[in-house]
């Protein structure tokens, strides 16, 4: 990438939520408020499955799995936010940018390799009970949790090597709190409509295929739970498949209206929109929907609070 007089360019200057010293620290208070529940959200998760042995089966290896990679998706960029919400320029180095840009998608896009293995695991144990054990055997559940890793790390490298190869002649400011495909893409002064083209192909078959997949999944496991006979089972399993749902609806529907959509249909500030909603809500909402829903967890944590009240 060059600039018109050929110097090279080595940063870039994000335009941030608000250019408002009032808004900003407002913003600060209220992103620093969301991170923090971010965090012992996320964790509490993590320390009850870990801890409690009633939470020892690949369901909640997987929940604390998602949690732990909501605590490093929030983490990649969260942290420099806040940081420029205090900061009269917000300058970002050009390799700064480019690994934000590689981590932040990367970990999305195994969050959404994860939360179809998921779906798949709740397919195999309504669909499958007696055989649940031996199928989602631990070492599969290691393998699977690793698999999720490998993906997301190996298939953001096309995204963003295209991306880094677009001709930017000189335009450095990103109107986002971030560093984006899309929005490093927008800053391009050739015709990159083949760049683009390739980039949103790629992105619909990353979203598309784990979509495709969690639905066929749910469309099997709503037909056997409308066989089980009791209806209070019916209820567990519903309410069980009903967490997971809230949690890919909220997930896929952000990420899918940022990356799925022609770039020319964009408005001002609304990806700036969408993205805290993926970047921050959403691994704020996840502790809170599997707890608030989850009889098993609420337990766990009853039990952790009685043991401690006891010491």
């Amino acid at each position: 990438m060059l600039l018109k007089n050929d110097t090279v360019l080595s940063e870039f200057v994000l335009l941030g939520l608000s250019s408002q010293p009032k808004i900003q620290l407002a913003l600060f208070i209220v992103f620093t408020l969301v991170y923090a529940v971010i965090l012992i959200g996320n964790i509490l998760i993590i320390v009850l499955v870990l801890t409690d042995v009633s939470l020892h089966s690949p369901m909640y290896f997987f929940l604390s799995n998602l949690s732990f990679l909501d605590l490093c998706y929030s983490t990649s960029t969260v942290p420099r936010m806040l940081k420029d919400l205090l900061s009269v320029k917000k300058i970002i180095s050009y390799g700064e940018c480019a690994a934000q840009m590689y981590i932040s998608l990367s970990l999305g896009e195994s969050e959404c390799v994860l939360l179809a293995i998921m779906a798949y695991d709740r397919y195999v144990a309504i669909c499958f009970p007696l055989h649940y054990t031996t199928i989602m055997n631990k070492m599969v559940c290691v393998r699977l949790a690793v698999g999720t890793w490998v993906c997301g790390f190996l298939l953001s490298i096309s995204h963003v090597a295209l991306t880094l190869k677009v001709d930017l002649c000189g335009h450095n400011e990103i109107n986002h709190f971030l560093c984006e495909v899309p929005e490093i893409l927008s800053l391009g002064c050739e015709n990159i409509m083949l760049v683009e083209s390739i980039i949103f192909i790629v992105g619909v078959i990353i979203l598309m295929t784990p979509v495709t997949f969690i639905v066929i999944s749910y469309i099997n496991i709503i037909m056997s739970i409308l066989k089980i006979a009791s209806s209070s089972g019916q209820r567990k399993a519903f309410s069980t498949c009903g967490s997971h749902m809230m949690v890919v609806t909220i997930f896929y529907g952000s990420a899918m209206a940022a990356y799925m959509k022609p770039r020319s249909s964009s408005l001002p500030g609304t990806d700036k929109m969408i993205a805290i909603f993926y970047f921050i809500v959403t691994p704020m909402l996840n502790p809170l929907i599997y707890s608030l829903r989850n009889n098993d967890v609420k337990a766990a944590f009853q039990r952790v609070i009685k043991i401690k009240h006891f010491c």
